[in-house]
């Protein structure tokens, strides 16, 4: 067994092999809260949720950190315009961001530390750079100086000479315009931390390096995070961090987007769809099959059409399952998941590939029930429920138990409701009044529900919207 990654550093496939054997350590940027998530954030928790779930399949002891920027100039910019405390807005959509994660069914990460509470690590590690001579301090700034790092660009290829570096105002005293700040003087009403180099805050690109190297010493496995962090966030992440003797970071995964019309799906751009809103209008876990089905590095697509293909091609995988488990109850997963499942995932969790095992595998159970054989259906179904838990997607999973919540408590109303009207097509049925039975059947079907007529009898459920 051999897992392969694709490592940006490299721009190529490689075998994956952990530092520690038996261990895997995972670093992936998480949210800067100056809002809400909208389910562009989302999917890149999700990538990372999977692939924790393979390496612990696996065998392996996974430690992963998923930090929160509970401080940056957008944060900052928000509490003016709103005139509500930094901290307020920062915790409001932290908890924004845990919900999200949560009704979409990702574990929760070993650790989440937040910036603000990483300031001395900060300070540490701009000592030490300045000591080697890799930053100096200016008008109260701390600046990293990119030339005195031969290494500097090599994540993202792009030439110095050619760099035309993000600068926020005040950043005064550089030496060089293509320098980045690591610490900001403090401005009028700003918040801000003593330092030996004056009062001020943490830019973004240290605070990573600063609680990578706390929670995951001087090297770890994975750094994770969007294709648009490559450059300037993780460039500057390793340029800091081996400057200062770590090694940082072996390999580099990154994640695709969520686009709309082509577009990186952004708050900046307006056309961001929040995860408080998608919730209401469709169930978590189609939501989690939407966003995290597709390959982690392709781009999706996000349109209301799609999201009615997802809803569909689960509801086949959740039919087979709800059909089985009324025949034979409860079925336990499998010890493992069908060898061309795990080749796929293998071959950098090629999640695509993987489901169309899943949906193979469903189709031979329901064959398996047309022909009444509830042994090959029961070991179908094993397979399946084992190869949706690596996704997360498993509907007799306990997380998803009370998702039925489109309402579980109206369920047995509804229920004897639509059977009575099933009744009542069973007997037009039963004196052979066939445009009856058909109209009732038809109405049904409008009302939203899908009619399957089995040996037990008629049976409803919740078909596509």
């Amino acid at each position: 067994m051999t897992i392969r990654l694709y490592d940006t550093s490299a721009r190529q496939i490689r075998d994956f092999t952990p530092l520690r054997p038996g261990c895997v350590s995972i670093y992936l940027c998480g949210a800067t809260v100056q809002a809400a998530p909208h389910i562009g954030h989302i999917r890149s928790g999700l990538n990372f949720d999977i692939m924790r779930r393979w390496f612990e399949y696996r065998g392996l002891d996974v430690t992963f950190i998923r930090n929160v920027t509970d401080i940056d100039d957008k944060i900052i910019a928000k509490s003016a315009e709103q005139g509500r405390p930094w901290w307020a807005i920062g915790y409001e959509n932290e908890r924004a961001f845990t919900d999200g994660y949560q009704a979409l069914g990702c574990l929760p990460p070993t650790y989440e530390p937040r910036a603000t509470g990483h300031i001395t690590e900060m300070v540490e590690m701009m000592r030490g750079l300045i000591e080697r001579g890799h930053a100096y301090e200016a008008d109260g700034n701390v600046y990293f100086a990119v030339t005195s790092f031969p290494e500097y660009l090599s994540l993202s290829n792009q030439e110095l000479e050619n760099l035309l570096q993000p600068s926020g105002e005040g950043e005064t005293g550089k030496r060089d315009p293509r320098d980045f700040a690591m610490w900001k003087a403090a401005k009028p009403g700003e918040p801000s931390w003593e330092t030996p180099w004056g009062r001020g805050r943490p830019g973004w690109h240290l605070e990573c390096s600063a609680m990578a190297h706390k929670y995951l010493g001087s090297a770890f496995d994975i750094h994770g995070g969007g294709l648009d962090l490559i450059f300037p966030h993780h460039d500057n992440e390793i340029a800091q961090a081996k400057a200062y003797g770590d090694e940082f970071a072996r390999y580099w995964v990154h994640n695709a987007w969520v686009t709309m019309s082509g577009e990186k799906m952004s708050k900046s751009l307006g056309n961001s769809v929040l995860v408080s809103e998608m919730v209401k209008r469709w169930r978590p876990i189609v939501l989690r099959y939407y966003l995290g089905t597709p390959h982690y590095r392709s781009m999706i697509e996000y349109s209301e059409e799609a999201l009615r293909e997802a809803e569909s091609a689960f509801a086949r995988i959740e039919g087979f399952v709800q059909r089985v488990v009324e025949k034979a109850g409860t079925v336990e997963p499998s010890a493992e998941v069908p060898p061309a499942f795990a080749e796929a995932m293998d071959d950098d969790l090629g999640v695509p590939q993987a489901l169309a095992v899943v949906h193979t595998t469903v189709r031979q159970g329901n064959s398996a029930l047309a022909a009444d054989d509830k042994e090959a259906a029961v070991a179908r179904l094993a397979e399946v429920r084992a190869m949706l838990g690596v996704l997360g997607l498993d509907p007799l999973d306990p997380h998803w138990a009370g998702e039925g919540d489109r309402g579980e408590d109206l369920h047995g109303v509804v229920d004897t409701l639509v059977r009575m009207v099933l009744d009542q097509r069973e007997a037009a049925r039963a004196r052979k009044d066939w445009t009856t039975a058909d109209a009732i059947r038809d109405q049904l079907n409008q009302s939203g529900l899908v009619i399957e007529d089995s040996p037990q009898g008629p049976r409803w459920s919740l078909g596509p919207r």
